[in-house]
């Protein structure tokens, strides 16, 4: 017989080989003993059944990191373009305040009697101005072009608001006629608003409040149009004068058909009007269509030399002389009054009639 745990028939022929084979894998008794047995509760019972997985956490709720600085990083752009947009040294109404309008009117007093004649289209062809472009159209702007700090759109804008002004303020018939002034207080920078209502209110020969140095107005109870076709020839010219700052200097001739009032049928006369004024425009003029005057510098006639050119102009009429008196008296030792002016109007400067 075959020992024991062998077969009887002894280890088949090509099978394994015996306890040797094996003995690497089984444990002997000593081992068993030493074994440490160990019974799980319920609960690790339980326990050993769970998912092998673990279970992802939940959406974190609440701002996440990369949205926190996004929003802090606009609030600080945000402010940073406020903060340079109130304090900018070069824009701000504060970097430059508009001086108030010098004035000066120099009457013209005619060296005869006033030439007069029934239509207003023969004095206009038989005088100076008988190649004068009418109304607004004789107020040509000139080529436009960049300057160093400004583009040729805001030079546009600024020869613009200098002609609308010169058109307001010479032109407009309610202006002319002493009805309104609004047309040409809308144009101006409201920095200089307080000296133009002023002047109106309470007008001047100061220099710096006398109506007539701000617009053309005739004395409505005098004083009719003719002919509603003004004549007018003259010129802009643009500079730069600053880095902020753009002047606009004109020099226009107006001349216009005149009759007594409520005289239809009375000869007409010329009466002529050159106005040179000096605009200048910043930045928030340009785009707010509105202008600061300087200087208006005006020559009319035919005038009395002693008349009264403060508040209206008072033209002499056809047929009408300037007689013998000199311009008002000039008192050295009082102050605040610009010095009287009068001057005499040329023959040339008179229809040939």
């Amino acid at each position: 017989m075959g020992g024991p745990g062998e077969p009887p028939a002894g280890t088949p022929e090509g099978a394994p080989g015996g306890e040797d084979e094996y003995r690497s894998v089984v444990f002997d008794e000593s081992f068993v003993r030493a074994a440490r047995l160990q019974e799980f509760s319920a609960r690790e019972r339980m326990g050993d059944h769970a998912r092998a997985v673990r279970r992802r956490p939940g959406p974190h709720r609440g701002l996440s990191r990369q949205v926190v600085i996004l929003v802090v990083l606009i609030t600080v752009a945000f402010g940073t373009a406020l903060y340079m947009g109130v304090r900018q040294p070069y824009d701000s109404p504060a970097a430059h305040r508009p001086e108030p309008l010098r004035m000066t009117v120099i009457p013209l007093a005619p060296q005869g009697r006033v030439p007069g004649a029934e239509k207003a289209a023969d004095l206009f062809a038989r005088s100076p101005a008988a190649q004068f472009g009418t109304g607004a159209g004789g107020i040509a702007l000139p080529a436009a072009r960049r300057t160093e700090h400004f583009t040729e759109d805001q030079v546009v804008a600024a020869l613009t608001t200098a002609k609308d002004y010169l058109v307001e303020s010479s032109l407009a018939p309610d202006v002319l006629r002493g009805r309104s002034v609004r047309s040409a207080r809308v144009l101006l920078d409201p920095a200089q608003l307080d000296q133009f209502d002023r002047s109106f209110a309470h007008p001047a020969a100061d220099g710096r409040h006398a109506p007539t140095g701000w617009l053309v107005r005739f004395d409505p109870a005098r004083t009719a149009l003719a002919d509603p076709g003004v004549r007018v020839h003259g010129s802009l010219r643009v500079s730069e004068t600053a880095k902020d700052t753009l002047d606009v200097a004109s020099d226009h001739t107006f001349v216009y058909a005149l009759r007594p009032a409520g005289a239809p049928r009375a000869p007409a006369s010329l009466f002529t009007v050159r106005r040179e004024l000096h605009f200048r425009f910043d930045r928030d003029d340009l785009r707010m269509h509105q202008a600061e005057l300087l200087v208006s510098y005006v020559q009319a006639g035919p005038l009395a030399c002693a008349g009264d050119t403060t508040h209206h102009l008072r033209p002499l009429l056809a047929g009408e002389k300037a007689g013998a008196a000199g311009p008002a008296g000039t008192d050295p030792f009082a102050t605040g009054r610009a010095t009287a002016l009068c001057g005499t109007l040329a023959g040339a400067a008179q229809p040939r009639v």
